[in-house]
C-alpha cells in the first residue's frame, strides 16, 4: 500500500514538480496545499503518514503548526528550505520536523530521505511512549507510597499488610494499583 503524503509548498510549480516525483516513487499524495491552508486541519481530515514540506524559509507560522501536530496529531515530516540557518534547523526540530534538507530537492534523494525521516520518526515515538510510560509507573510508585503510609497511619498497620491491602482491593475492583493509590489518597483528603 502507498504511503499517504501531504505536500505544503508555497510555489506550485514547485509543487507539481514535487508532486510527480513522490508519485513516480509510489507514494499517494492526498493533498497539495499551498500558502494561507490550515495544515494542521488538513492533517486532522487526511490522516496522512508523512508531511513534506518545500520552502524558501520556514516562518513562524509554519513552525506552529508543526509544534500543534506534533502534539495533537504526530507524524513524520521532512522540511526542505533553501537556506542553512542553526537557530531555523534548532527551531524546526524541535517543533518535530523529523529531517531538514537544506539546498533544495533533488527528486533521486526523496525516496531514501522520506524513509530515514520516517525510521527517525518512530524511534522517536518509541522513546516518546516509553518516556511517558516510565512518568506514569513512577507517579503510580508514589502514590501507592503515599496510599501506604495512609492506610499505616489510620489503621495501624505494618507498610506490607498496607501494601497487601491495596493490592487485594484493586483485584477485587479489577483495577490498577495507582488507580486504587489515588483514589484512597482522595478519599483521605475528603475526610480530613
Amino acid at each position: 500500500m502507498a504511503l499517504r503524503v501531504i505536500l505544503a509548498d508555497r510555489s506550485s510549480g514547485r509543487s507539481a514538480m514535487l508532486e510527480q516525483a513522490l508519485k513516480d516513487h509510489g507514494y499517494e499524495v492526498v493533498a497539495r496545499l499551498g500558502e494561507n491552508q490550515d495544515l494542521l486541519s488538513s492533517v486532522r481530515d487526511l490522516q496522512p503518514d508523512i508531511i513534506l514540506i518545500d520552502m524558501d524559509m520556514p516562518d513562524r507560522d509554519t513552525l506552529e503548526s508543526m509544534r500543534m501536530i506534533n502534539q495533537q496529531v504526530p507524524r513524520p515530516v521532512v522540511m526542505f528550505a533553501d537556506q542553512s540557518d542553526g537557530g531555523m534547523i534548532e527551531s524546526a526540530v524541535r517543533a518535530g520536523v523529523s529531517a531538514y534538507i537544506v539546498d533544495g530537492l533533488d527528486p533521486k534523494r526523496l525516496k531514501p530521505i522520506m524513509d530515514v525521516a520516517i525510521a527517525r520518526f518512530r524511534e522517536f515515538q518509541a522513546l516518546r511512549n516509553e518516556l511517558e510510560e516510565t512518568r506514569g509507573k513512577l507517579a503510580d510508585r508514589k502514590d501507592v507510597d503515599k496510599a501506604k503510609a495512609i492506610l499505616m497511619r489510620q489503621k495501624g498497620i505494618s507498610e506490607e499488610a498496607a501494601y497487601a491491602a491495596l493490592r487485594k482491593l484493586a483485584m477485587d475492583r479489577n483495577q490498577r494499583l495507582g488507580e486504587v493509590a489515588r483514589m484512597l489518597i482522595a478519599a483521605a483528603e475528603l475526610l480530613g
